[in-house]
């Protein structure tokens, strides 16, 4: 088994919290990850399962090994019974471990049973940290799922092809989004054409027949299943119109490429949207490497309407970085002006200019380095 960054963490919060839950997509590792701790494991998508967790209920209350439930969000009882266990012994810390595919914000009864009494992790696919070097090229094509390719790349494309059609007859309407399938599998081939994208919910609405109310729901369960990252604008008070909606990325770029039909990665780079698969992928490895190393932080864009522009801004309270994402393996000085001449309006105090390039470029506030680089600086 691949060593998870989250394995750190996650030990760490159950000495702290009486309850951990992982959430993440669907195949992310959740599982694999949770089991190699040990325990007592339930999965709560199986009926049978359930009532083994009925019989024992008062053995794993009271006894001392770690509790496992996948799939919590299926046994919504399971909520509520879980807090009266926790307050009647506040004291002891690492006794429950809920495993989850959808979001806090979706997973309604976590916030509303047991908030206060557990802490939310979010595991995700594969991170280029994750994994050898050489593998981050293929990481890029196949995207981060253990069986999407990433290990063994003949599973791709026809594994996201599966994966994508079970959420969307599965699980998708079982977590509340009742709308046709064929509907959710439309928007899914238009999110695939709009990735790196400013949202216009109406546009699509009228293409699709619905209302843009309708769209921006649907889009909110996207986001609550780690589909979609919504990348939200950075505002400032600089004198300039600012573009004021946010950018949609797919978060998994295997699953990108499957729905655009991209057989290879010889097929991607002739591709006239590969620069902007190139910059979703290092917005994902950027924003879940640092949240899986614990820094607290919020992403952004920011985009004038004459067209200074950043393609993210890790604002991190005491100061802002700014980061421009190029495909490219020479860049430019004026690329990297570019870059400056956007920073400077946000004041942001680190500037970094991340390439495909193999050298290592310093000097004052300005660096441009490849992905490998980038990210070790992230980790420090």
């Amino acid at each position: 088994m691949l060593q998870r960054l989250a394995e750190q963490q996650l030990t760490s919060r159950l000495k702290s919290y009486p309850a951990v839950t992982i959430v993440g997509p669907r195949q992310c590792g959740k599982t694999t990850l949770a089991r190699s701790l040990g325990g007592r494991y339930f999965d709560l998508e199986r009926q049978q399962e359930r009532l083994r967790l009925e019989v024992e209920w008062d053995s794993i209350v009271s006894g001392s090994q770690l509790a496992i439930f996948d799939e919590a969000q299926n046994w919504p009882e399971l909520f509520n019974r879980l807090r009266g266990a926790i307050d009647d012994d506040r004291s002891r810390n690492g006794r429950f471990l809920l495993l989850g595919s959808v979001s806090p914000a979706l997973m309604v009864n976590v916030s509303e049973s047991l908030a206060g009494r557990l802490s939310i992790l979010e595991l995700t696919p594969f991170l280029a940290p994750e994994l050898d070097t050489a593998s981050h090229n293929p990481l890029w094509f196949f995207g981060g799922y253990p069986n999407g390719g990433i290990l063994h790349h003949g599973d791709y494309p026809l594994w996201q092809k599966d994966y994508l059609a079970h959420l969307v007859q599965r699980d998708l309407p079982l977590w509340g989004l009742t709308n046709p399938p064929e509907t959710t599998s439309r928007l899914l081939r238009m999110l695939a054409a709009l990735h790196g994208q400013t949202w216009n919910a109406s546009q699509i609405g009228q293409s699709m027949g619905l209302s843009h109310k309708e769209v921006n729901r649907y889009l909110d369960y996207l986001v609550g299943v780690f589909l979609i990252r919504r990348l939200e604008p950075y505002f400032a008070n600089i004198g300039k119109r600012l573009v004021k909606t946010p950018k949609v990325f797919w978060r998994d770029t295997g699953l990108l490429h499957s729905l655009l039909n991209v057989p290879d990665h010889d097929v991607l780079l002739d591709q006239p949207w590969v620069g902007a698969s190139w910059e979703g992928f290092v917005i994902e490895q950027t924003i879940s490497t640092l949240a899986v190393a614990g820094k607290f932080f919020n992403p952004y864009f920011f985009r004038t309407s004459d067209q200074s522009e950043i393609d993210l801004v890790i604002d991190f309270g005491a100061e802002l970085w700014a980061v421009e994402i190029k495909l490219t393996s020479t860049p430019t000085l004026a690329e990297v002006n570019r870059l400056n001449h956007a920073a400077d309006l946000i004041k942001a105090k680190r500037r970094f200019f991340v390439s495909k390039t193999k050298d290592f470029i310093s000097g004052g506030d300005v660096t441009s380095c490849g992905l490998d680089a980038f990210i070790k600086i992230l980790q420090g």
